[in-house]
């Protein structure tokens, strides 16, 4: 169930991005060895568990950076570890299934998790993302006070957005709590359901098609080629991402 580099070898991690301890919930041992030997490249510990309970348990106690939760339990469906787990803990949560519906995602993302990576899948694409998400924690629960993407600035605190050279760029109220929105959680998909209820404060109504005309008018203002995004990215079905700038190798 896991392709490119084999168990032996794992993905090469130059980012400086560590974690002190991360808990595997998977009862597969071949894809359990295969992803710890990879997480292994760049956190201390990576502690195993091959059910659902048991992996609640340990992420209680261990209160670890990073959980990779594996959705086919033996005991429990992951979507209620997964639930569980964000009523006592706020460390990223990557779901690993073979399952790849948008309502899967959504219902998983919905419910806390902070990415998807569906089976079979790549060692070092997997070690990637898993990165991401400790990198994103690592920032704060807002991005940080300014982020800077691509050739973009995004101040949170003055709520500004300026170009490279200090060219200000005008965002509407709704404009601006949507890039917002999603520079606060910066590298992290957000399902559509989760923006519409964070900028309009509403539960019921089509979230999608208001986002799509806002997303548009946003892209125009703040993408080099808002026909081919690159900042703001489409998971599609499930919702928009705020691509966090590419980290600096060794």
């Amino acid at each position: 169930m896991v392709n490119g580099p084999s168990a032996s070898t794992p993905p090469e991690s130059a980012e400086p991005v560590r974690a002190h301890t991360i808990v595997v919930i998977e009862d597969e041992p071949q894809i359990r060895r295969a992803v710890k030997h990879a997480l292994a490249t760049f956190a201390d510990r990576v502690l195993e568990a091959a059910s659902g309970e048991a992996g609640i348990a340990c992420a209680a106690a261990e209160r670890p950076d990073l959980v990779v939760l594996d959705l086919g339990l033996p005991d429990m469906p992951g979507l209620e570890v997964c639930k569980a787990l964000r009523r006592f803990a706020t460390m990223p949560i990557v779901v690993l299934s073979v399952r790849d519906s948008e309502q899967d995602k959504v219902e998983l993302l919905n419910a806390g998790a902070d990415d998807y990576v569906t089976k079979p899948f790549s060692l070092r694409e997997f070690a990637a993302r898993a990165r991401a998400q400790l990198r994103r924690a690592q920032l704060g629960p807002s991005g940080a006070a300014r982020l800077d993407v691509g050739a973009l600035t995004i101040d949170l605190a003055r709520r500004r957005v300026t170009r490279t050279g200090g060219e200000s760029t005008h965002l509407t109220p709704t404009e601006w709590s949507i890039l917002r929105t999603l520079a606060a959680q910066a590298g992290r998909t957000l399902t559509h359901q989760q923006i519409y209820e964070a900028v309009w404060g509403r539960r019921f109504g089509n979230p999608q098609q208001y986002l799509r005309v806002y997303i548009t008018n946003l892209r125009r203002k703040i993408e080099v080629k808002p026909t081919h995004p690159r900042l703001i990215v489409t998971e599609p079905g499930v919702g928009y991402r705020l691509e966090l700038p590419p980290l600096v190798t060794s």
